[in-house]
């Protein structure tokens, strides 16, 4: 029974792999940073995929931007380029996914560790810009992404409603307004109504 359960895992993992398409680092390269404005591109350090599907440094960087690559196992495409001021909660985060960390207590942790003062977060505004797309309107072998749409995330931590100004939630189609306030997390959320 224990053969069979080997190979059943064996032939899965297997399958799994056959169906995550690792692109070619340039490829994803040119994706990723697609998100990023056009004069900063050459110059942003990017993480994408190897073939094992593990995240890795594709390019390093020369500017304040970081851009990670579309992940092959996720549906649709997604990619975002932020400030490298940002560097040290984003990669936490990565470590805590990778080691199969729930969403919730990644922030759980995320949090514990920055009020105690382990994980550093970002001193002014610091802003994450997220491109996503489907699949039908990406081209794999060019990198290119057609109708895509863009959000904008604006990290400062422990701001508020009152310290900003800003709603909790908006009330007019593409407004800014402030998620998670008075945490760690804090962010300006700005969502472009789609075409």
């Amino acid at each position: 029974m224990r053969k069979i359960q080997v190979i059943f895992l064996l032939l899965f993992t297997s399958i799994l792999t056959a169906q995550t398409n690792v692109l070619p680092a340039e490829i994803q390269i040119k994706t990723a940073t697609l998100a990023a404005p056009e004069e900063l591109r050459d110059g942003a350090m990017v993480y994408g995929f190897n073939e094992q599907g593990e995240m890795i440094v594709l390019r390093e960087g020369t500017n304040h931007l970081v851009c990670l690559a579309d992940d092959p196992a996720q549906k649709g495409i997604n990619v975002s380029c932020y400030s490298n001021k940002l560097e040290p909660f984003m990669a936490r985060g990565r470590e805590l996914a990778a080691q199969g960390t729930g969403e919730m207590e990644k922030r759980e942790t995320r949090k514990r560790e920055a009020e105690a003062g382990s994980l550093s977060l970002t001193d002014s505004p610091a802003m994450t810009t997220i491109l996503t797309g489907s699949e039908e309107n990406y081209n794999a072998a060019t990198g290119e992404l057609t109708d895509g749409h863009f959000r904008y995330v604006i990290y400062i931590p422990y701001a508020t409603a009152e310290s900003t100004g800003l709603p909790e939630k908006p009330f007019a189609p593409g407004m800014p307004w402030i998620m998670d306030p008075g945490t760690h997390r804090a962010h300006i959320m700005i969502t472009p109504p789609k075409n």
